[in-house]
Parts: C-alpha cells; sequence; structure tokens
C-alpha cells in the first residue's frame, strides 16, 4: 500500500506542544530538533485518528489551518503552501460577508466587488457563512417555482385531467430528484470548489463531462431567459395593459409580433441592466422571491376560501361552448327593461344587426346561452369531471361535454372568434416538454458552492429538500385545481372566458392583481438572473480551454466581466424570443436541462461502475 503523505505546515510553537504535528514543526522551525518521519506521520499508528470517509475532520472541505485549537492535519485537504492559502484565500477572497438574502451567484458578486466606487480593486478575504436554507433551499425554490406555474399549470390539468398531470408531474420530479442525487454525490466527492455545478463536475470527474454539461446547462440557461422575457411580455399585455399591443388583434398573428417586439425592447433593456452592474439585481432579489412566496400562499389560501364562499366568476355558455366574454356584460340574448324588450350586447357578435328579427348564425339561433360558475368550489364535486385529459386539434371550441348542445351542419367562420378554443393541438408529450421547465432550478444551490459553510453538507440536504417541497406544490396544485375549476376554465389558456383575467388569478385571494403583479416580477427576477448567470458559465467554460473556438468569449472587462459572452448570449436568447412563443420555447428548453441532467447522471453511473480510485462520495444514497 502506498503512504498517504501529509504535509505539515510550518510555524512556531511554543515549547512543550503537545502533539507530534506541532513538535515537527517547532523543529523544523527552529532547527535545534531534527523532524523524523514517525513525528510527521504519527498519525496513521493511532487508530483514533485512522477513521478513513469517516473522520469527523474530513467532513469539512474549505483549508483553514485556524479553525481548530487541536494539532491535527487532514491528509487529503491539506494545500502546499497553507501561510500563503491562509494569507490570500483563493475561494474568499473577493466575497463580502452576506447581509441579505441574494440569488445571484458567487463568481456574479465578485465581479462588482472587484472594484468600489473610485474604481481601486480592493480584495477582501471573508470566510463563506452561507447555511443550508439561505445558501441553496432558497435559491433551488426561487429558480424552480416560476412563469409555468402562474401561466401555464392550469392549462396542463384541464387538458390532461388531473390524472394525466400527476403522471406528468410526477415524472419531472423524479428526474430532477435522481439529477439532486448524483450531483449530490459529485458534491461530496472530495473539496468542493467554488465557480458552481460546471466546475464541481469538471473537477471532480473530468474537463470533458464538465464541458458537456456546462454547454447543455449554459443554452439551457440562455433560452430559459427567452421564456421568461416572453412569460413577462404576456403577462403585461394580455393581463395589465391590453391596450398597449403595437399590431391589433385582428390581424394574422398579431400576438406574435407583438411578443416579438416587445421580447426584443424587454431584452435589451435586461442586458443593459447586466452590463452596468447586477449590483442592482442583487439588491431586488429578496423582492423577486417575495413575489413568488406571496403569490403561492395567496393561490392556497384562496382554494380554502372556496370551502366557504366562491369567487363570483361566472362563464357564459352557448350550447356547450365557452364564449369570450370581454365584449359583453349579459349573458343573454335578450332583456326587458320597463316591459320592452331589447337585445344585448352578445346579439350583434352573432347576428347582422341588433334588431331582433335580424339574421344570426345558426347555432345561436337553435342553442340556449347558460350562464355557470367559473369555481364551483372544493366541495362541488368537480373534481369527477376533471379527471381525464381533453386533447385535441388547433381552433377545437373549449366545451362542456355534460352539457346539452344541437349541432349544425355548417359552420360560419365570422362568428368563430368569438368562441374560446385551442391555439395550439395538444398531446402528452407536447406538454411534458411544456411542462418540464417549471421544475429545473435545481442546480441553483451547487451554483453557490463557494459562498457555503459547508458545501458537502448543505448542497445534498438544501437541494433535496427544495425539491421535495416544490414537487408537494405542483401535485398539491393540479389536485386542487381540477378540484375547485371549472374544466372550460381550466382549458382556457389565457382566461377570455373570464374576462381576461388569469385562471389562477381569479382563484386566488384576495384579489387577481396579486397573481398578475406577483407573476411578472417573478419572470422579470428569472429573467435578469438567467442573463447574469449564462454569460459568466460561458466564460468560465471558454477559459478551461475545452472548445477552441469558444475561448474569445472567456476574456470580457478589466474587472472579469464576460462582455463577449454576454453579447452572444443576448443574440442566442434573441432567438427564443424571436420565436415568440412559450409554448414552443419551452420544450426546447427542455432538451438542453434533459441532456444536461443527462450528462450529470451518466458520470455519477459510469464513475461507479468504473469503480474509479478518485470517485468516494461521502454521500452514500446516489444510484
Amino acid at each position: 500500500m502506498p503512504t498517504n503523505f501529509t504535509v505539515v505546515p510550518v510555524e512556531d510553537a511554543e515549547e512543550g506542544g503537545g502533539s507530534s504535528g506541532s513538535s515537527g514543526s517547532a523543529g523544523a522551525a527552529g532547527g535545534s530538533k531534527p523532524v523524523r518521519l514517525d513525528q510527521i506521520f504519527g498519525e496513521e499508528d493511532n487508530e483514533d485518528n485512522l477513521q478513513g470517509e469517516d473522520s469527523q475532520k474530513e467532513s469539512s472541505p474549505f483549508i483553514n489551518s485556524d479553525d481548530d485549537g487541536e494539532p491535527y492535519f487532514d491528509g487529503k485537504n491539506m494545500a502546499l503552501f497553507e501561510e500563503e492559502m491562509d494569507s490570500h484565500p483563493m475561494v474568499s477572497s473577493l466575497l463580502n460577508k452576506l447581509a441579505i438574502y441574494t440569488n445571484l451567484t458567487q463568481g456574479v458578486r465578485e465581479h462588482e466587488e472587484a472594484e468600489n466606487e473610485d474604481g481601486v480593486r480592493r480584495v477582501t478575504v471573508v470566510v463563506p457563512q452561507m447555511g443550508t436554507f439561505i445558501g441553496v433551499y432558497l435559491p433551488c425554490m426561487q429558480n424552480i417555482l416560476g412563469v409555468i406555474l402562474f401561466l401555464r399549470l392550469t392549462w396542463i390539468v384541464g387538458t390532461a385531467g388531473i390524472l394525466g398531470s400527476f403522471a406528468i408531474v410526477s415524472m419531472c420530479c423524479i428526474c430532477t430528484l435522481l439529477t439532486a442525487i448524483s450531483m449530490s454525490a459529485i458534491a461530496t466527492n472530495g473539496v468542493v470548489p467554488a465557480g458552481g455545478a460546471y466546475y464541481m463536475i469538471s473537477r471532480s470527474l473530468g474537463p470533458e463531462f464538465g464541458g458537456a454539461v456546462g454547454l447543455c446547462f449554459y443554452l439551457g440557461t440562455t433560452f430559459a431567459g427567452s421564456m421568461y422575457i416572453l412569460g413577462t411580455i404576456e403577462i403585461l399585455l394580455t393581463y395589465i395593459v391590453p391596450t398597449a399591443t403595437v399590431f391589433k388583434e385582428g390581424e394574422d398573428a398579431a400576438m406574435l409580433n407583438n411578443m416579438r417586439v416587445y421580447g426584443t425592447c424587454c431584452l435589451v433593456l435586461m442586458a443593459l441592466v447586466v452590463f452596468v452592474g447586477v449590483k442592482y439585481v442583487n439588491k431586488l432579489a429578496l423582492v423577486f422571491l417575495a413575489c413568488v412566496i406571496l403569490s403561492i400562499m395567496a393561490t392556497y389560501a384562496g382554494v380554502i376560501k372556496t370551502v366557504i364562499a366562491p369567487p363570483e366568476f361566472s362563464v357564459c355558455l352557448l350550447g356547450n361552448r365557452s364564449l369570450r366574454n370581454e365584449k359583453f356584460e349579459t349573458c343573454a340574448k335578450t332583456e326587458v327593461v320597463k316591459n320592452k324588450t331589447f337585445t344585448t350586447d352578445l346579439w350583434p357578435l352573432f347576428c347582422n344587426s341588433k334588431q331582433p328579427n335580424a339574421t344570426c348564425d345558426e347555432y345561436f339561433d337553435l342553442n340556449n346561452l347558460t350562464e355557470i360558475q367559473a369555481i364551483p368550489g372544493l366541495l362541488s364535486g368537480v373534481i369527477k369531471d376533471n379527471l381525464w385529459g381533453n386533447y385535441g386539434p388547433a381552433g377545437m371550441w373549449i366545451e362542456k361535454k355534460s352539457q346539452p348542445s344541437v349541432p349544425v351542419q355548417e359552420i360560419s367562420t365570422d362568428t368563430n372568434k368569438e368562441y374560446v378554443f385551442n391555439d395550439i393541438t395538444t398531446y402528452f408529450t407536447l406538454l411534458v416538454g411544456i411542462y418540464f421547465p417549471s421544475v429545473t432550478g435545481i442546480m441553483a444551490g451547487s451554483n453557490r458552492s463557494g459562498d457555503l459553510r459547508d458545501a458537502q453538507r448543505s448542497i445534498p440536504i438544501g437541494t433535496i429538500m427544495a425539491i421535495l417541497t416544490t414537487s408537494f406544490i405542483y401535485i398539491s396544485c393540479v389536485v386542487l385545481f381540477g378540484a375547485c375549476i371549472e374544466g372550460v376554465v381550466l382549458r382556457d389558456k389565457f382566461g377570455y372566458s373570464v374576462k381576461k383575467n388569469p385562471v389562477i388569478g381569479i382563484l386566488a385571494w384576495p384579489s387577481p392583481w396579486v397573481i398578475v403583479i406577483g407573476s411578472f416580477f417573478s419572470c422579470c427576477g428569472a429573467g435578469l438572473q438567467s442573463l447574469t448567470g449564462a454569460p459568466r458559465l460561458l466564460q468560465a467554460i471558454a477559459r478551461d480551454g475545452i472548445i477552441p473556438f469558444l475561448q474569445v468569449f472567456g476574456h470580457g472587462k478589466a474587472n472579469g466581466e464576460p462582455t463577449w459572452a454576454l453579447l452572444l448570449t443576448v443574440g442566442i436568447c434573441e432567438i427564443g424570443i424571436l420565436i415568440a412563443s412559450l409554448d414552443a420555447v419551452a420544450p426546447i428548453l427542455s432538451m438542453f436541462f434533459l441532456m444536461c441532467y443527462l450528462f450529470v447522471n451518466l458520470a455519477c453511473a459510469v464513475q461507479t461502475l468504473l469503480r474509479t480510485p478518485n470517485w468516494r462520495p461521502r454521500f452514500k444514497f446516489y444510484h
């Protein structure tokens, strides 16, 4: 067996020092006593200190000789030049003490803190202080919960049904949980370096695996920025300021063109904020997290309120078809005022005039109007109608199957726009691709590896607990949405049948604006964080020289800001914005993250099967 050499720092010791390590140090410093091998390696003969991977000292991944008063030196975590490491730590030399919660990675803040207000570089030696809750759990929660929860989950529940949605959520959450277990094994395989998931994987498993994971992670993060920006613009133009559209609703592809124009402007503004300084994003990190938490709490409060008093939102049905009700107030063909019969605002939408004897659409003549409650409540029994899926092609009307209806032979295209219908063809695998980005973000904790007090303990516990918490939130929302909300409302993606309110918003208490404002700021913050993290990830890959043609993106400003990487990131992000549909960008994002997670799990499995000597994770529950 080869001898495990231990490097002992040379330091002054008081006479009569207690241990072999201190005696050796004193002898070397004073020159009066020769340093004997049995003094240096005396620990190997001590059964109490020979604990292998279960050593208490080995559980601490950070180099700090001032930790204990004991003259104990860990053979695996000692550096050759201990005194230099103490005076100029590589990991925490540019970190300031954590005062408030931040969702930015260590590398992002290092660039901002490298210069003070006068532009003079200032190095501050700070020991990492972030624990599991602040450093891993909250960042993972904030990155996992986001735009899909607020804008698409109700539609997924209505389209796939409760059982189908439960299967989608379960598959995606199991996928990320298995990946988090592999990440935990990698994180506990030796010393955890600063620099995030890319550095952790590449330094532990080799640059090949690290480069593959890093590139997929970079592309996924970049397209995530596109998705969050598109979500921001969708909330803005659909719910907050619908009159701000450049292309009017009557034109073909008007919504897509509006998304392209406003999305590009939003991307430019966010890129300028990131370029000028991410310290402003840092200051708003707590606000973005609060928006997510308050929105979820408002949703659960609304579910509880439906048991007592359901919200007063109604849906107008013509026959069994759901109608867009933003153009009329009364769900009736005629109304009586002072013993006189008048036609309502709904009449001219299906007839050629407001007169009672006008020529009307055949389906409008043959079927009656019915008003039903949009949210019957938790105890209404509507869950039985929402168990199964309602897939269909684009242009299919959203219908309540149990409602009576008289069919017609010829369909009028002029009045078709007054109904609520599917904007895209729906099927199970499409919904999986749209939903999967809502469970990504599990690497947010490992991205702060250099900030954590005990990374080997915090990363596994914090990441897995965040996944379990968010999985509970998603699964409970699937069941509660299906048990509270009418099926035709769930399948109404943009809330046209409830006066253009978000469906999750009409459920929330006390007001739909809690969800609208909360989801808007949540999407803005997530977009800024994507544009902040992706360029630095590309810069790290470029500096390692794994892919030669990317080396130009390793350069930046004097303080290390990745200027060229930011430009490439904005260019790729613009491609996603030009697609202009959140439902089309989300599957692309899913593919990149699935490939990233594949490489992480594959790396862990291959290292285990090959039993490589440097693969000794302390986390024993990996697959």
